[in-house]
């Protein structure tokens, strides 16, 4: 059965209402000394460059370093806290995170300040461990289902304070001064993370694959960076690190089957509860990432086509009432989750998407601010509010019970994956259509079908991802399978 049945630590029994207060307390600060991490730099790469003496791109490579290394950190994180102790090991992220931010801050140079994001980056999988233990202690689908989108949902941004706060930072007080307030954040989060979060760990508590963790990192982390620096890398390098996924993955494969106690199965990667998942997850943030992180917010400044936004008008016409929707909605379709189903959510959030794109493309004759916010809204609902909640939850509540921690890493890298090869479709789609710069409003549409046809793909795969029962109140209640106790 593919559901997540975890052992409480001694100290955590049934937890009460005020118990639950005072974990989601402590998740939802972990999230935002990530969040922090992950979104405060983006306003104030500029600043770093100069204070630092450094070129824009050696800046912007400390950025790919902190998400690469959140992405493969991911990986086999969440299957160590199931083996020594989920809060153990949040504990010791933020901690990490904290030391690391503080070697960031001090940075006389580039160099160092690349050695403190990958520090940093070793948070990344804190909000499926979060996720994975409130699995563990909610027994009620709909109580389980509204917690989980709100943790998801904060994940999605707070609401562009951190950008704004960034850049406040960075004009008046220096860039390290972000860093400082990361620190500090962390520090706190990793306190509060302590007193208030029950231990839990898996039922059953083998020794760690650390074999199978170097290989999936070593086959991951080589298709990952061969995605990113896409076009920015020689292609002999390119082909190079292709091979090397591909090599070890085959050697993964062979040792993960001789394992007696195997990282993911070669059986549970057979399964559609993990390619469909996985697979979903790629697709969906190939279609939608580059869109509204990069497409979007270029049209929108623009000055030939376009609206002529500045950087801060971008913030508030479009990053804030997209994080401000997904805040909103996020908890409601968690909790419509339990009662309506988790797949059902997840292709309305899809088409959604697929819809507001549409849409979209056809006012790009004459674009205006109301039509930048409404889309910035809708897909705030859709998207960040419905579908990323969904594919966030589906990798917790079909994760295999003796390894609760697998499918949230493999899906964590999924996401990763397809945000990076969103922006070489997407853009590779504009590039080609906008004819040497001769049409570029042509370049914009065909980037927005682009990116709503691999979401019609993502909306296709979604139908193969199994119905995860135990986590749906009406089949529970109909007795399809034992309520949690």
């Amino acid at each position: 059965m593919n559901a997540v049945h975890s052992a409480v630590g001694a100290d955590a029994t049934t937890p009460r209402r005020r118990d639950i207060a005072g974990i989601m307390i402590a998740f939802l600060s972990a999230i935002l000394a990530f969040q922090l991490n992950s979104s405060m730099l983006s306003p104030a790469l500029v600043t770093m460059a100069r204070e630092l003496h450094a070129s824009d791109d050696a800046v912007a490579a400390t950025q790919s370093a902190f998400f690469t290394s959140a992405a493969l950190f991911s990986i086999f994180m969440p299957r160590l806290g199931d083996l020594i102790g989920r809060r153990r090991v949040l504990v010791g992220m933020l901690t990490v995170m904290a030391f690391g931010s503080v070697v960031a801050a001090l940075s006389p140079n580039v160099a160092i300040l690349f050695v403190g994001r990958l520090l940093q980056g070793i948070s990344g999988p804190i909000i499926p461990i979060c996720l994975v233990i409130l699995r563990d202690l909610v027994p009620s689908p709909k109580r389980y289902g509204l917690l989980m989108g709100i943790v998801a949902a904060v994940n999605g941004g707070i609401a562009g304070v951190d950008a704004l706060l960034g850049g406040h930072l960075a004009v008046n007080y220096g860039y390290p001064s972000l860093f400082w307030t990361m620190a500090l954040v962390a520090v706190v989060a990793a306190t509060l993370t302590r007193l208030l979060t029950p231990e839990s760990t898996a039922a059953q508590r083998p020794r760690m694959d650390w074999a199978g963790s170097a290989l999936f990192v070593l086959s991951i982390g080589s298709l990952l960076v061969s995605v990113n620096e896409f076009g920015d890398m020689p292609i002999g390098l390119l082909v190079l690190l292709v091979v090397v996924s591909l090599g070890s993955f085959a050697v993964l494969w062979r040792t993960e089957a001789r394992s007696p106690h195997p990282l993911v199965s070669t059986a549970q990667l057979k399964e559609r509860a993990t390619w469909a998942v996985v697979g979903t997850a790629f697709l969906t943030l190939a279609g939608v990432f580059a869109v509204m992180n990069g497409v979007v917010p270029a049209l929108a400044q623009d000055r030939a086509v376009g609206l002529g936004f500045t950087a801060e008008e971008v913030s508030w016409w479009m990053l804030a009432p997209y994080a401000i929707a997904g805040l909103i909605v996020g908890p409601l379709s968690g909790r419509l989750a339990a009662s309506l189903g988790y797949r059902l959510m997840l292709r309305v959030g899809i088409v959604g998407s697929v819809v507001a794109l549409a849409i979209f493309v056809l006012t790009l004759g004459g674009v205006s601010r109301g039509a930048i916010l409404l889309l910035s809204i809708a897909v705030g609902v859709t998207y960040a509010g419905m579908a990323n909640i969904m594919l966030n939850g589906l990798g917790v509540v079909l994760s295999p019970s003796v390894r609760p921690g697998s499918l949230p890493g493999l899906n964590t890298a999924g996401f990763n994956l397809g945000a990076g090869f969103s922006f070489i479709v997407i853009y590779a789609a504009q590039t080609a259509f906008a004819s040497g710069g001769s049409n570029p409003r042509g370049g914009y549409a065909a980037a927005l079908l682009v990116g709503a046809i691999i979401l019609l793909g993502a909306f296709a795969l979604s139908f193969f991802i199994p119905r995860p029962a135990e986590a749906e109140e009406r089949r529970v209640r109909e007795g399809a399978v034992p309520a949690r106790s």
